[in-house]
């Protein structure tokens, strides 16, 4: 039997903030989108990555002794990290004394992961939380999110799913039968600043925002807020989501810059904008959803 595993970069328990009450969220990586103000690039990419913060480096060298590839080595008293050189299997992180290394990438199956998200039931159950799947885009790794979700739901867990949309119908039908709300992304109305701000057309995750109305899901909009990219959407989206009948929250989310050191830490270039919303502007924004 085909054995189905998926790319985690984090499992985060005693999450707050991504469904009601306390719930685990499963990060997966990979995401079709590259959001300018993304604070989790080590989603984006599908492969896994070796983030290094070098002011936490204590010059252990344990990474040095351990490291096969000679990805790692020292120069004149300074950590060098060589990616090219990295095959990306982790040993590196296991012996950091100074946690200066941080794997993103490890690839799970649902029989490993499960009893990792069964460990606090009775923390869901007393605060009415459960399991969150996000990312990246956890539903690029569907047959996993299908097969997890099930399981979850057959031991009376409560699941949300957290996606940006842009996914095919089939994949969301996929799960539609094991997921209790979906915690939608909604950047912008108008495809031209979606474009702008995530490289992608908005087409597919508007239709599938009303595909999911119509099947009648529990729905959570997410709005982030971010000036000067999609600050002149606001209204639009809440025009827009009037239209609907199974919007159970929305949420503006005010843009933070806290991602830079991950930027730096993955060798990515950083995109962050460097203007941040005021606490008037995220006030004034919330004033448009009356839901």
């Amino acid at each position: 039997m085909f054995l189905i595993k998926a790319k985690i970069f984090e499992i985060k328990r005693f999450a707050v903030h991504d469904g009601d009450g306390i719930r685990t969220t499963v990060f997966f990586k990979g995401c079709p989108l590259k959001c300018v103000w993304c604070h989790n690039p080590e989603g984006i990419d599908f492969k896994s990555q070796l983030a290094y913060y070098k002011e936490k480096c204590i010059g252990c060298a344990q990474c040095v002794n351990v490291c096969t590839n000679n990805a790692h080595y020292f120069e004149n008293g300074l950590h060098i990290y060589d990616r090219e050189k990295c095959v990306y299997c982790g040993k590196c992180q296991d012996v950091c004394l100074g946690n200066s290394l941080y794997f993103y990438g490890k690839e799970m199956s649902v029989d490993e992961i499960f009893p990792l998200l069964m460990e606090d039931k009775e923390f869901y159950d007393n605060s009415n939380g459960g399991v969150t799947l996000s990312g990246g885009e956890c539903l690029m790794q569907i047959d996993f999110c299908a097969s997890l979700l099930k399981k979850l739901k057959e031991n009376g867990i409560h699941t949300a799913v957290d996606t940006c949309g842009f996914v095919s119908k089939e994949a969301l039908d996929k799960v539609i039968p094991y997921t209790d709300i979906f915690l939608y992304d909604i950047k912008a109305i108008d495809e031209d600043v979606h474009i702008k701000c995530t490289g992608q057309s908005n087409k597919i995750i508007l239709e599938n925002l009303k595909y999911l109305d119509e099947c009648g899901k529990k729905i959570e909009v997410r709005i982030p807020y971010v000036p000067d990219f999609n600050d002149d959407q606001i209204t639009k989206i809440a025009d827009f989501l009037r239209n609907l009948k199974n919007i159970e929250k929305v949420k503006v989310l005010p843009y933070h810059n806290y991602a830079k050191s991950k930027y730096i830490a993955l060798n990515m270039e950083n995109t962050l904008p460097d203007m941040l919303p005021t606490e008037d502007d995220i006030k004034k924004a919330k004033s448009y959803f009356k839901i």
